[in-house]
């Protein structure tokens, strides 16, 4: 389970600590009301995030075992679309100030998780990359290694958009700077991409 934990990790640093939705999202609002005003959404968008990468896991599994097509499908369709994020990443600029003066709340996180269809993808990629489709002796094995992977994978996420929260400020300076924003994007680029290929071969 070590292992499998540290592999875990490993896969998914690229994608949870680089600038996508949720933790741009997070350090705006890190960046405008300051880390405190950020917990609330924070916890809304990892409840979520439990609750519905649990029930891609469960499911996942029967529908691969079924369907041993969609394991195929899922790997290539979601390299290319880890292959479009590490493209949109090299082609990135600056954020952009949020107008709205109201810091984002409970509600908020949870709908964030919800429509943010990049966590859909990286949840269907891991649960390829983690979860053995064959035939296994015990059921309960397979499902407890699913809450496990749903747990990790929610914990690293929570670090992960804590600390885009918690350098907010810093951040949002560095991404009004073209020259600064571009650095950060190529470099998450890069590794999105290393990603990709790795998940395709």
């Amino acid at each position: 389970m070590t292992e499998l934990t540290l592999k875990l990790v490993l896969f998914l640093m690229p994608l949870a600590y680089s600038p996508g939705p949720g933790n741009m999202f997070f350090a705006a609002n890190g960046a405008r009301f300051g880390f405190a005003k950020t917990i609330s959404a924070n916890a809304g968008y990892h409840l979520a995030t439990w609750v519905v990468t649990l029930a891609i896991g469960l499911g996942f599994g029967w529908i691969a075992t079924q369907f041993p097509i969609f394991l195929t499908a899922v790997k290539y369709v979601g390299s290319a679309y880890v292959f479009y994020l590490a493209w949109c990443l090299l082609r990135a600029g600056t954020i952009r100030d949020d107008a709205d003066p109201r810091h984002a709340r409970f509600v908020d996180g949870v709908i964030l998780l919800v429509l943010n269809p990049k966590a859909y993808v990286i949840i269907a990629l891991m649960f390829t990359q983690f979860i053995d489709i064959g035939p296994v002796a015990d059921s309960n094995s397979r499902v407890g290694l699913v809450v496990w992977i749903t747990t990790v994978f929610t914990i690293n996420n929570l670090v992960a958009f804590s600390l885009w929260a918690w350098a907010g400020d810093r951040l949002a300076a560095a991404f009004r700077k073209d020259a600064d924003a571009r650095r950060l994007n190529v470099l998450f680029g890069i590794l999105l991409g290393c990603v990709a290929v790795w998940m395709m071969f």
